[in-house]
Parts: structure tokens; sequence; C-alpha cells
């Protein structure tokens, strides 16, 4: 779900990094040490996870887990899904640096539902929850980067349409993952989930 280089007008990409590096540094300023390792450790799984490709017809769609990134970390997952799209963008070329910004409101913002769900899911209804959890992001920022590719021009209509439709199974896939994930947890150790 990364945008790349040179797609985006710099009428969308100035203000987006504005936004994305004033929420980071804001962030960046509040952290508490005791939260670096699990800041780390979710930053991990968002980069390995978007290696596993699943074929969708002519394309492929890629796990994020963000759902899973917000709902371990809250607000935190903001820095944790800034240093995976900067290392992605700068070993392997997803998305880039001058889009980074754009791509980390796309995702990172979204994921911060999972945190949401999961509050949630001590209430009422835990495993729709845990479900939610994940797929609700993966909707949000889909929804996201069809409204950024909108702003860019009638000539990404198209693009921003199968842009959303492409990751409707996404959306399915990184639910299910969510609800075992945060089950498993649940299961072995529940305070790593307050």
């Amino acid at each position: 779900m990364h945008i790349g280089e040179g797609v985006l007008l710099p009428q969308i990409i100035i203000p987006a990094n504005v936004v994305a590096g004033a929420l980071s540094a804001y962030l960046v300023y509040k952290l508490e040490v005791k939260d670096i390792p699990k800041i780390a450790c979710m930053s991990a799984i968002f980069f390995i996870a978007s290696f596993i490709h699943v074929p969708l017809g002519p394309t492929s769609i890629h796990l994020i887990l963000s759902g899973l990134v917000g709902a371990f970390l809250g607000m935190n997952a903001v820095l944790a899904v800034l240093i995976a799209l900067f290392l992605q963008a700068l070993f392997f070329g997803y998305g880039g640096i001058s889009v980074l910004g754009v791509n980390l409101l796309v995702l990172a913002l979204p994921a911060i539902l999972g945190r949401y769900f999961l509050h949630l899911s001590f209430m009422k209804y835990q495993k729709f929850c845990w479900f939610l959890a994940g797929f609700v992001p993966i909707l949000v920022s889909a929804l996201t980067l069809s409204g950024v590719l909108v702003l860019n021009g009638k000539e990404f209509v198209a693009v921003a349409g199968l842009a959303l439709a492409s990751n409707f199974a996404l959306m399915a896939i990184e639910g299910v993952i969510s609800l075992f994930g945060i089950g498993f947890i649940y299961k072995v150790n529940k305070d790593l989930l307050r």
C-alpha cells in the first residue's frame, strides 16, 4: 500500500511531510525508554510482514499488520511504522523517501484504531473486536490512499478504485490474523495487552 516516488504532486507531499514530521517529533519527545524495545519488536513485525505476498489474480497484495502494531503500541505505532517505512524505502525501494510522510499518515494513523478496538474488546464482543482491530485500520488506510490518489488528479481515479478494491481481501486476512494473534497473547500473557 505504498505510494512510490514521482507519483504525487508537491501540494500533497509537502503538507503531509510537515504533519508527519511534527507528529513524529512530538512522539519522540514524549517517548519513554521502557517503550523502545516494544516499538522495535513491532516495527520488525511490520517490516517482515510486508515481504509475505498473497497472490490475487494478476497482482498480489502483501501483509501490513498495522492494526496489530497499533493494538500493542497505541500512538507509538507511528514511530514503529516510520522506522519500518524508512528502511523499506532505503533498502528495497518500497515507497520512497520524499513520500515517506504521505505513506506514514496513510498507514500509521489508522493503525491507532487497533488500540481502540483492543480496549473495546475488554468490555464486550471480545473476538469480534480483535477481528476489527486488524480489519478496520486496513480499510481506513485503503480509503485514505484512494483519497490521496483522487486528490492527485482525475487520471488517478481509476487507480484509486483499483487500490481500494484490491485491498478488500487483505482487510479480511488481516482481521483473521489479528483475531488469532491477539487471542494467543490473551491466553499466554494478558498483561502484554494492557
